[in-house]
């Protein structure tokens, strides 16, 4: 640990303290604070200024990311027999119904996303307790609960992805990875933000986007200067 706490030491370093980069330094730098030895994630942390507990507070939704994710997205598709082949040639990783809620039930959660049909729902009940804490539940608001298969795995496995404020008010997304360039790692990162500045409830009051936030995994955080894009 002494070696890696060594490292964070050194990246925090790169960073100037109190300082509020553009996001196009910040696309940049937190290339160069990356000390893993693998490709690692990047993320933004966005904080909000909205209050999470009041339902009209509730930011979520899905964002196609142009550049992709980075991430070799495994997709469940929870589908009945005849739409198997849809799910399968539009590359779900793995597809079919019964045997897969039985797999659940027992624990196996080894996916990223799983894609159903409206006339599956019913069956994903019980697994609630499993799913829901994982982010796994299907949900028609992001596109994910649909009889157009094909289009809901395709759109997952390019890039999409869904988001939404935690209790804490603060939206969490990974937007690609420490190997791409800059300049998509900032494409990535406008793209949620543009959605995330369109998603502004109508009842919030003040500043909306109160702090952004890019790292990537165990590397220090990078401010954003949020002022620069569109409060």
């Amino acid at each position: 640990m002494g070696k890696l706490t060594k490292k964070y030491k050194e990246a925090t370093l790169k960073i100037e303290s109190n300082k509020f980069y553009s996001l196009s330094e910040a696309s940049q730098l937190v290339k160069k604070i990356s000390y893993s030895n693998f490709d690692a994630s990047v993320d933004i942390a966005v904080r909000l200024g909205v209050d999470p507990k009041k339902s009209n507070q509730m930011v979520r939704g899905v964002v196609s990311l142009p550049h992709g994710t980075g991430k070799d997205v495994k997709v469940l598709a929870l589908v009945t027999p005849e739409k198997e082949q849809e799910a399968k040639d539009a590359g779900a990783d793995f597809f079919g119904l019964n045997e897969y809620i039985d797999k659940i039930k027992s624990g196996w959660t080894d996916i990223d996303v799983i894609v159903t049909m409206p006339s599956v729902m019913g069956k994903l009940g019980p697994l609630g307790k499993i799913l829901g804490p994982r982010g796994l539940m299907p949900n028609p608001k992001t596109g994910t609960v649909t009889m157009d298969i094909a289009k809901a795995v395709s759109e997952v496995k390019s890039g999409k992805i869904d988001f939404k404020v935690d209790k804490e008010g603060i939206v969490h997304a990974a937007i690609g990875k420490v190997s791409f360039a800059p300049d998509k790692i900032e494409g990535n990162a406008r793209e949620i933000l543009s959605t995330l500045i369109k998603l502004k409830p109508t009842s919030a009051k003040g500043v909306y986007l109160k702090s952004v936030f890019i790292s990537s995994t165990m590397s220090p955080s990078i401010a954003v200067d949020s002022k620069s894009l569109i409060n």
